[in-house]
């Protein structure tokens, strides 16, 4: 038998072509292959090799990054869904269904595109994100990561992936070059893969905020994020046609108490825009109901106030422009706002 043998009695030909080239110790004996063939295949110089503990490759010299990246998940994936699909659908080649098991850390954010990652080939390592009560140990290029709560993955090149924000932690907590952290998050955020709010979160929970690096590269990712946000706002008034407002002001009553800053504010009709940037770190209950007692003391006077959060303003632009622009339009049914004195901010 060499590796371009099919392993009989059952063929591999619903399978794609990497995995028919990365199958397990279990998938290749209920493929005919016994133990001693199995052991003879893998010798010194032989045309198969053990790339991980019970995962095999079926072809000598160095593995692609794609049959690492495969050979990893059916290392990591549960011993009960052994990855080979009994019957392909529609003569199409089948993908195996990784249980409990997703690509996580620097590998994964280089399968979503970040350029500031290493090429897979280059990692020494490739972490898979597991349940916690899952018994299995690092092994090989492949690191172990357990959470108690395992996220929906995300298909990225058929492989099951971690959303964004909990690759980011699993790949800073790795991490000690500031520089290195501070390229990530900023990435994330100008690449728009996600929002500074998650980022944040996913590093709350954790525990890498008491890392000082961290923390100086989470300011600078919520300041990225600010400006972003802010550069959405102002693309948003001048793409759909709203008039000008006045940017980044605060208000004040006459020789009153400061009433607040805001992204942007239409004095004619007393309409006023903020963008919703809190940072999860911060207690959202009490930040809230700031926001709150301002929006309530604001609207006394007689001024409408539209909060937008980053995630709206990018995935629903148009709709966040409806939403002010009909603000706008009923501004004239409403009674005269109280005068209020606008100060740069």
């Amino acid at each position: 038998m060499t590796h371009n043998t099919p392993v009989s009695p059952r063929p591999l030909r619903h399978l794609s072509e990497v995995h028919r080239r990365v199958l397990t110790a279990a998938q290749l004996r209920s493929h005919g292959v016994s133990a001693a063939e199995l052991s003879d295949q893998c010798r010194t110089g032989g045309p198969w090799q053990l790339l991980l503990p019970q995962v095999v490759l079926l072809h000598p010299g160095p593995p692609t990054s794609e049959e690492r990246l495969h050979g990893a998940l059916l290392y990591a994936s549960r011993e009960s869904a052994p990855g080979v699909p009994a019957q392909p659908a529609a003569g199409e080649p089948h993908r195996p269904v990784y249980a409990e098991a997703m690509i996580t850390g620097l590998a994964a954010l280089t399968l979503y595109g970040f350029s500031s990652t290493p090429p897979l080939l280059s990692l020494d390592r490739v972490d898979v994100l597991v349940p916690r009560l899952r018994r299995l140990r690092s092994s090989g290029y492949v690191r172990v990561l357990r959470t108690s709560g395992l996220p929906t993955p995300r298909a990225v090149t058929g492989l099951p992936v971690a959303p964004v924000p909990r690759a980011l932690a699993d790949a800073v907590a790795g991490l000690t070059d500031a520089d290195a952290v501070r390229r990530l998050l900023t990435e994330a955020v100008r690449g728009g893969h996600c929002e500074p709010a998650a980022v944040v979160r996913e590093l709350t929970q954790a525990k890498l905020l008491t890392r000082p690096h961290v923390v100086d590269a989470v300011d600078s990712l919520l300041a990225e994020g600010r400006a972003v946000a802010e550069d959405r706002l102002y693309r948003m008034v001048t793409e759909h046609g709203l008039p000008d407002p006045v940017w980044n002001v605060d208000l004040r009553l006459p020789g009153g108490p400061h009433l607040g800053g805001l992204d942007a504010y239409w004095p004619d009709q007393a309409v006023a825009v903020e963008l919703d940037t809190r940072a999860p770190r911060q207690d959202e209950d009490a930040l809230w109901s700031e926001y709150a007692r301002k929006r309530e003391h604001l609207e006394r006077l007689g001024i409408t106030v539209v909060y937008i959060t980053p995630r709206k303003l990018r995935e629903s632009t148009e709709q966040q422009a409806a939403v002010v622009r009909t603000a706008l339009m009923a501004s004239g049914d409403r009674d005269p706002a109280a005068y209020v004195v606008v100060l740069p901010r």
